[in-house]
């Protein structure tokens, strides 16, 4: 049994049927304002009973400011890649940071062919979709073998793209999911993609199992580590009284679901349904009570005095890491902690940096790769925690430069990618502050508790890293009523001033205490994670 500690995500999987198009919007304005994550919409260009998909995602864009979009997925064999490319990151730059890409190999060839596409084999398929993954990446500037390239040349047998200029760039690092089913194009997903995103029906629950290990070994093989692939799901089902999978109450579901998260790894749930009240009660019953199922059992397994009750991560042919590795089969630690630069905006600082406790380094310890890909999973949460947080200091920067009013920042904040929960302008904490806290609940709870457990050595460390924690909810709780003060605040009178400068003074202190936290507890947990795992 596999659960990879990603964060649970919810999200709703309209028809994009022209004759309801009203509905379809609002559907997604209802996901929106009842906290679920993601709005995705099938893409099929030769169905003329559909509305097209690229375009009904910016219209749905345009309506919602919580919720992220995609095509669920993209039909490469109709979407030239570089033009898709520059569709997505139009929709994430005009949406906030809000735009994904779902994509696919294709399907359903003749009606592919009748709307001029070209017919492939599925070996040509698969080639071509890992042509336009390399062209789509080149396009937004997130090739990870050419950072920092001004242009995109893919001479492939399917896409040929060359001396292209780069651009335009999304805000946020776009993922990629891809629909797989096949051994080679779980294969691709292992090595290339952000998320596999399979569908009830296609793959249903009994099927996971096999195709999760084979995304696993190949993620191996590829150096990745099975965390850095989300695993996510599209479902479909009715409430009721039935047995089946889906059939019956809200808690009959949240128990079927949290279930595919702690044994299959499944973690982000994308529900196909037109009836507003399904999603409703999907929204308000179902998706809290899976967190907290989830949340539950993965406090008791890091808790658990039986290191068989944690169910470690096994791959298809690889043993779990070993606790203590062996140089025949490791390599030294390839991760490197985030460096703290010393530099500092506040006057003083709410703790004392000189007294941090220092656990020892493991002497000639060496690592696999797989067991690498749980500190490169923190260092990765931790990028996008010092990502956001840049995004918000530009934007007040902005308003100080006098390119952005004080209203057209509140309205830049109200649609950054930063929120993971509902948003409501003025309640600051419900999206970064809740994303830091939430972070560091699951710490404290579930992956401290486990270290405790298994290194004593790390105790001194933890305790102060937990200290640091509470220290930071403070901060934030200064953030938010900053924020809210500037709600309140007039335009760029006095009030609006003082309220800026109030929000810059906290968001400063955050600075601050974060990023020489996060640097703290990378430069103490690398190690131990690797040995150990989260658990």
């Amino acid at each position: 049994m596999t659960d990879y500690g990603h964060e649970l995500q919810f999200g709703i999987f309209p028809s994009p049927d022209a004759a309801k198009a009203e509905q379809t919007l609002e559907l997604a304005q209802l996901a929106d304002v009842s906290g679920l994550d993601l709005v995705t919409v099938q893409d099929h260009p030769y169905n003329g009973a559909h509305l097209d998909t690229s375009t009904l995602l910016a219209v749905i864009g345009a309506r919602t400011t919580n919720v992220r979009v995609a095509a669920n997925v993209a039909n490469l064999p109709l979407r030239e890649p570089v033009v898709l490319a520059r569709s997505v990151a139009t929709l994430d730059v005009l949406t906030g940071g809000r735009a994904e890409l779902g994509l696919g190999a294709g399907a359903f060839w003749d009606a592919i062919v009748a709307a001029g596409g070209e017919r492939r084999t599925p070996r040509e398929a698969v080639d071509a979709l890992v042509e336009a993954i390399r062209v789509i990446r080149g396009v937004w500037g997130q090739d990870p073998d050419h950072p920092g390239v001004r242009s995109v040349s893919v001479d492939g047998e399917h896409y040929r793209v060359k001396g292209l200029h780069v651009g335009p760039r999304p805000l946020h690092d776009v993922e990629i999911w891809l629909g797989a089913y096949k051994p080679r194009m779980l294969r691709v997903t292992a090595r290339l993609a952000d998320a596999w995103l399979p569908s009830q029906g296609y793959a249903d629950p009994p099927a996971l199992a096999a195709m999760n290990e084979t995304i696993d070994a190949a993620a191996v093989e590829a150096g990745r580590g099975p965390h850095a692939i989300r695993r996510m799901y599209n479902v479909f089902g009715r409430f009721g009284s039935a047995a089946g999978f889906l059939q019956g109450s809200p808690a009959d579901w949240a128990e079927q679901l949290a279930g595919l998260t702690l044994t299959e790894g499944m973690s982000t749930f994308i529900l196909g349904s037109d009836d507003p009240r399904t999603v409703a009660t999907f929204a308000a019953e179902v998706a809290p009570a899976v967190r907290e199922h989830v949340e539950i059992e993965r406090a008791r397994r890091a808790a658990a005095p039986n290191p068989a009750d944690r169910h470690p991560i096994e791959v298809a042919g690889h043993a779990a890491p070993p606790t203590t590795p062996t140089a025949t089969t490791a390599t030294t630690l390839g991760v490197t902690p985030t460096p703290d630069d010393g530099r500092r905006l506040s006057p003083r600082m709410p703790w004392d940096e000189s007294a941090r406790p220092v656990a020892p380094l493991p002497a000639g310890a060496r690592y696999t790769a797989a067991q690498e890909s749980a500190p490169q999973h923190l260092v990765d949460i931790h990028d996008h925690l010092r990502t956001e947080l840049g995004q918000v200091r530009d934007v007040i920067d902005q308003v100080r430069q006098g390119l952005l009013t004080v209203g057209e920042a509140r309205s830049h904040l109200n649609t950054m990618a930063m929120r993971q929960n509902n948003w409501t302008l003025g309640a600051y904490c419900e999206s970064y502050c809740r994303v830091v806290t939430g972070h560091h609940t699951l710490e404290d709870r579930s992956i401290f508790t486990h270290l405790r457990r298994t290194d004593s050595a790390l105790v001194p460390v933890l305790d102060r890293l937990e200290e640091e924690h509470h220290v930071i909810s403070d901060v934030l709780e200064q953030v938010d009523e900053a924020l809210v003060n500037l709600v309140g605040a007039d335009g760029y009178g006095a009030a609006g001033h003082a309220a800026l400068d109030e929000l810059q003074r906290a968001v400063d202190l955050l600075t601050d205490t974060l990023l020489s936290h996060l640097s703290y507890e990378e430069r103490e947990l690398l190690h131990p994670l690797a040995a150990h795992g989260f658990g």
